[in-house]
């Protein structure tokens, strides 16, 4: 069972939702916010990423962030460019990337239900971010961006939703990367009943992406129980704001990586180790895997095709038959040294929407030695190990598209 409810949202008037919806605070750096943000004051941004309004640089955890964050909010509600909505309410969210769309419900879920397991994750936190969200929730008094939550597909609730779009949306627009944003409130009585019904039906939720936001809301929650032990289960803290999509809509992209030295070896022995481990193919011309277990490696402005062999890793563990981790364990650790690739500085991360021109940019400049281009990890990968309580390793997913932060907010104060 799953408790999933409808809330009173935070939200741009119409004419507003365009120049206020923004990037997530983590997929922006502080530079690139500021480009994004310097013609705009109302994009949200200046609350989900409020450092980029301190002239001089902050340490971590600063609390001016966190009070100017609350500040901007305010000025936002002030000058009646977000309303409260009157009662609780469901939103249906779409998203269009060229051919691919994704049709979510806005909602709240049971942070009662994450801590005790029943909300499944994949990912460890980090306590530096779990902590600048905690704070950052705390301060401005409200979730501002929701967490990405899939489940496995109902044909009962995507009936409903099929039915709930057909009437004219809330919003509609096109954000400036070409992503379509479209938007329906769900107030009738008995399609919220209806959808609460279907939910409670659903077995198991997970989070697909924002475990920080996930962690830091239920830290939230610890602290205000502390604080008001009488507090009901009907507090707004109690909940956590998500978008729920059906797992057969979701785009995962892949999750490369870079790294910066070859450990000590030159070209030659390095693809001798490598040939040790893997089944090696030269001139790859596709450059990114079709297929589960095949590797791209770009090396001397060269691609090669990894596949792994056979016995290279265990098939009935849902950790070690991934991608990410064969090249971790017959690779990126035996030979490039790699031990902890949680923490390691000599390895970086590249989100599949950047492309294998990304890895091809950074290994030519010379400031990396080689990359690595993934077959994406799936939804059933990705649930095999939710299900098993297992952790997947660190960058095994990148959704996209990204959902925008301040279409909908959840305030914390009934």
């Amino acid at each position: 069972m799953s408790i999933v409810i409808p809330f009173k949202a935070l939200r741009p008037h119409m004419q507003f939702v365009k120049a206020v919806a923004s990037y997530p605070y983590d997929v922006v750096s502080v530079k690139e916010a500021r480009e994004i943000v310097k013609d705009n004051p109302l994009n949200f941004l200046h609350v989900e990423k409020s450092e980029i309004d301190l002239q001089s640089p902050i340490g971590a955890n600063d609390e001016r962030q966190y009070e100017i964050a609350k500040s901007n909010l305010d000025k936002l509600i002030e000058r009646k460019v977000l309303f409260r909505e009157k009662k609780n309410c469901f939103y249906i969210y779409r998203q269009r990337a060229g051919s691919h769309a994704q049709c979510g419900i806005v909602a709240a879920i049971s942070l009662a239900e994450y801590e005790s397991g029943g909300i499944k994750k994949h990912e460890l936190t980090k306590a530096d971010k779990e902590l600048d969200r905690t704070r950052h929730v705390m301060t401005v008094d409200a979730q501002t961006g929701p967490v990405f939550v899939t489940y496995r597909a109902q044909d009962s609730i995507d009936r409903m939703v099929k039915k709930m779009v057909e009437s004219k949306p809330e919003y509609d627009f096109v954000s400036d990367d070409n992503i379509s944003h479209t938007v329906w409130v769900i107030s009738a009585e008995k399609d919220i009943t209806a959808l609460t019904k279907a939910f409670a039906e659903v077995h198991t939720l997970y989070i697909a992406d924002g475990h920080h936001r996930a962690a830091a809301a239920a830290a939230v929650r610890r602290l205000r129980k502390e604080t008001n032990p009488e507090g009901g289960r009907d507090e707004p803290c109690e909940y956590v704001m998500a978008v729920l999509f059906p797992h057969n809509q979701l785009k995962i992209m892949s999750y490369n990586r870079a790294v910066k030295d070859l450990n000590g070896l030159d070209e030659a022995e390095f693809l001798r180790e490598v040939r040790g481990q893997f089944l090696v193919s030269e001139n790859f011309a596709g450059k990114s895997p079709a297929q589960f277990h095949d590797i791209g490696m770009y090396l001397g402005a060269r691609w090669y095709k990894l596949n792994a062999k056979d016995n290279s890793y265990d098939k009935n563990d849902p950790i070690k038959r991934l991608d990410v981790s064969i090249l971790q364990d017959n690779l990126l650790k035996p030979v490039l040294g790699i031990q902890n690739p949680r923490t390691d500085e000599r390895i970086e991360y590249i989100g599949g929407i950047r492309g294998v021109q990304e890895l091809e940019r950074l290994v030519d400049s010379g400031e990396f030695a080689v990359a690595f281009s993934l077959y994406p990890t799936s939804m059933e990968q990705l649930m095999a190990v939710s299900d098993a309580g297992k952790i997947m390793p660190p960058k095994s997913t990148w959704f996209e598209p990204k959902l925008r932060s301040g279409i909908f907010i959840h305030l914390l104060t009934s």
